[in-house]
């Protein structure tokens, strides 16, 4: 089937993972994967989308947080399609504000999902992706709020054009040891482990582009951070003004833009357009 294009959504069984499922079944040419670590609740969504809305997407298990399950998923990936043409990095998780879980394990868990299986999912999905394949790594908005946050130091070193995967990891490991020891603050970090891990995906992102231009030039694949913005879902709440069907709109965007074009890239997006950073 390596004919056929192929596009993959991580998280895709609520949510902004949901509404991005959603919207390409209807505006991508291809099959559309919806993954989920809960099978059941996966193969739910799928259902419910087939039923409710005359859609097709079809699923395969993911948790982001299991090497096997993502090494699964690659293998599938690559012995039915030869390859994957969209990859959507939208899994995550945020505590809420009222959390009471100290923040030392706060900074643990969210980094852990938000950014290092995000980076495990990149590292075994990307060396998959087909020439003119799109990748969009979905961040927050509330990245470059953490980062203006940070010390002057650390704003300096995750703003580099020449800081690397190796640096960035050991700034994330560095964040959640100083979480851990109670002095994340007084060492220059922001007081959000929802915004550094978002930090994370932002500068990823960056570093991820520019290693694709040098070692995969003129395949035209375009990498892109993005910012949903403030969705209406279990993660942020009811209060947001968006629906997920709008937070999804700028990532499938992303995932859509046409061979023709080879920018953004390597950029922080919102509503559609570049933010500085």
């Amino acid at each position: 089937m390596s004919g056929v294009r192929v596009a993959l959504v991580t998280g895709g069984n609520k949510g902004i993972g949901l509404a991005i499922v959603r919207a390409l079944c209807k505006q991508f040419k291809g099959d559309v994967y919806l993954t989920a670590r809960n099978t059941k609740l996966g193969e739910e969504a799928v259902q419910e989308l087939k039923e409710k809305e005359g859609l097709s997407p079809l699923f395969h298990q993911l948790d982001i947080n299991d090497l096997n399950s993502i090494r699964s998923l690659r293998d599938f990936l690559k012995d039915k399609y030869g390859g994957l043409d969209v990859l959507i990095n939208n899994a995550g998780i945020a505590f809420k504000v009222a959390d009471t879980t100290p923040f030392s394990i706060q900074a643990e868990v969210t980094l852990r999902t938000n950014f290092f299986a995000t980076l495990d999912v990149c590292h075994e999905l990307l060396p998959l992706i087909k020439p003119h394949g799109r990748v969009v790594n979905v961040s927050s908005m509330v990245s470059p709020r953490a980062l203006a946050q940070c010390s002057r130091e650390f704003q300096e070193r995750f703003r580099s054009d020449t800081i690397t995967e190796e640096e960035l990891v050991k700034l994330m490991e560095k964040f959640v040891e100083d979480a851990k020891n109670g002095v994340h603050q007084e060492k220059g970090w922001a007081n959000t482990a929802y915004g550094i891990s978002k930090i994370g995906v932002t500068v990823l992102s960056r570093i991820q582009a520019r290693k694709l231009k040098e070692t995969r030039k003129g395949d035209g694949i375009i990498l892109n951070a993005c910012c949903p913005g403030w969705v209406r879902t279990d993660m942020a709440g009811p209060n947001a003004p968006k629906t997920p069907d709008e937070g999804a709109e700028t990532p499938v965007y992303l995932a859509l833009l046409p061979e023709s074009v080879d920018s953004p890239h390597g950029e922080l997006v919102s509503e559609k357009n570049v933010l500085a950073w």
